[in-house]
């Protein structure tokens, strides 16, 4: 006969205490945090100007009711709306996802720490706009503790240094993919958490929300893979970020949490989807996540690809004359690059090529300098690439492999040498880093600046955007706007 549950609160999961006692104390980041996040913040928001083209994710935002508004509600960049934060959030998410375009952490899941600014800047910009009127700030009919000033740039900054650390640390070690779940989760845990924060939370009701992230449990990754890939993959960051909000206001407005959602017996989030495996955090909580981001500078390839691309960009000129003698491509990579290449076959969409050693390699051989259009239908049907594609022999370098796990590395090499009919071959070039890599970052903040700007000329006239480029490069000035400035910077 079982035992009788017990109805007396038990202490809450000792890794929900650990992480609201991260987001809850003061941050004390150092200045390349800082500046690395406002890189970060940034990209990301280019990266959504850049969605904003795209009749597929435009058409998902703005009111769910058409024509209301809020007013000093917080607003969607490049647009002229003005929402509730729950809203705001899917829209922001949805908009700087949606291609795929910006920055990564090392993990044992794909994780784009990025998707978490959709709460961030919905949250921040709505505080902000509101300071000092306790009147328009509340959590459905409870008031929240209304800021006497609003929040700085500087105050988003150390947000989002703790929500990369928290989604990247979690994803280290925490792999959802083999049991066939969405690590969307993370953006819904690290952004309720941050939200709640900026929203006045204590560090209670931190661990409250945070508890609510673990019962919401997480989505079926289905929806990122054949047959099934749909346009889901571009707006599931700003349906976590949503959800992260609106659990958030429902804590602050009194709402309880669940103390062990995640080890409850049976019903816990470890016991139900990860079949009793602890979820744990592989190192204590900092800012090495974010001084640490990969950012997507040369291309939107998968970055653990990128320098199997930039190895075959560099054997452009010596092969491209030769693409009928070639023999065989042998390439070296590193274990995360055969884990991460799982594209279907055909490769029928562009997100499939981005994904495909074989393809990206083809692509370097016969283009050299690749852009984002090379991953289209139309360049994909040149029949040089498959043919290519169906002589490329691939095999794990341990080397490169060890150097990937090494934390002070985290390099991402792989090694491209071409074999021609009649014994001659090409030299093996390898590539360790790519140029998005933090080792590589005096070489690449030129680059990340550069695509900043072209994106924000895509919706902004050519002295707005310069406008905006250059208060980055003056972190000083940045740092000390109110977020609603800097917010109303971006409206059209």
């Amino acid at each position: 006969m079982n035992s009788p549950l017990s109805n007396s609160r038990p202490a809450p999961d000792a890794l929900l205490l650990e992480l609201a006692d991260y987001v809850a104390r003061p941050p004390a980041f150092g200045d390349a945090a800082y500046r690395t996040a406002s890189h970060c913040l940034l990209d990301t928001l280019g990266c959504a100007m850049l969605a904003l083209q795209l009749p597929a994710c435009s058409r998902l935002l703005g009111p769910v009711v058409p024509g209301t508004t809020m007013p000093l509600g917080a607003r969607v960049p490049g647009t002229d709306y003005e929402l509730d934060p729950v809203t705001a959030a899917f829209d922001i998410g949805c908009c700087a996802g949606w291609l795929d375009l910006n920055d990564h952490c090392l993990s044992a899941e794909r994780a784009r720490p990025s998707d978490n600014l959709g709460a961030l800047l919905a949250v921040a910009d709505w505080v902000s706009r509101n300071a000092g009127h306790a009147h328009q700030l509340h959590a459905f009919d409870s008031p929240l503790p209304a800021p006497r000033t609003a929040l700085s740039v500087r105050d988003l900054l150390g947000a989002i240094v703790k929500t990369y650390e928290i989604h990247g640390v979690l994803a280290q070690e925490n792999s959802f993919s083999a049991a066939g779940l969405d690590q969307v989760l993370l953006v819904r845990i690290a952004s309720a958490a941050v939200a709640t924060q900026l929203l006045g939370g204590t560090r209670d009701q931190i661990v409250d929300a945070l508890s609510h992230a673990w019962l919401d449990g997480s989505a079926l990754s289905t929806y990122r893979y054949a047959p099934n890939a749909v346009s889901r993959q571009g707006w599931a960051a700003g349906d976590a970020t949503s959800r992260a909000v609106l659990l958030a206001l429902r804590v602050l407005a009194g709402e309880p949490g669940c103390p062990t959602a995640l080890t409850a017996s049976k019903w816990g989030f470890q016991d139900a989807l990860l079949q009793g495996r602890p979820f744990t955090l592989s190192r204590s909580l900092d800012s090495s996540v974010m001084e640490q981001i990969l950012f997507k500078i040369s291309s939107a390839a998968e970055p653990h690809l990128q320098t199997a691309l930039e190895a075959a960009g560099k054997l452009h000129s010596q092969v491209a004359p030769r693409l009928a003698e070639v023999e065989r491509i042998e390439i070296a990579t590193h274990e995360a690059g055969l884990r991460f290449l799982d594209p279907p076959d055909p490769l029928a969409r562009p997100a499939d090529r981005r994904h495909s050693l074989p393809y990206l390699t083809a692509l370097g051989l016969v283009f050299g300098r690749v852009t984002d259009g090379h991953f289209e239908d139309a360049v994909a049907r040149d029949p040089r690439l498959a043919a290519l594609g169906a002589r490329i022999y691939l095999h794990e370098d341990p080397g490169f492999s060890q150097d990937y796990r090494e934390p002070d590395k985290h390099a991402l090499a792989n090694a491209v040498q071409v074999f021609f009919r009649g014994g001659t071959h090409t030299p093996r070039v390898a590539v360790e880093y790519p140029i998005g890599h933090h080792r590589r970052r005096v070489e690449g903040l030129p680059l990340l600046f550069d695509k900043a700007e072209a994106a924000l000329r895509t919706r902004f006239d050519e002295d707005r955007a310069e406008e905006i480029v250059d208060l980055f490069d003056r972190p000083t000035e940045l740092e000390s706007l109110p977020v609603d400035r800097f917010m109303g910077l971006w409206v059209p």
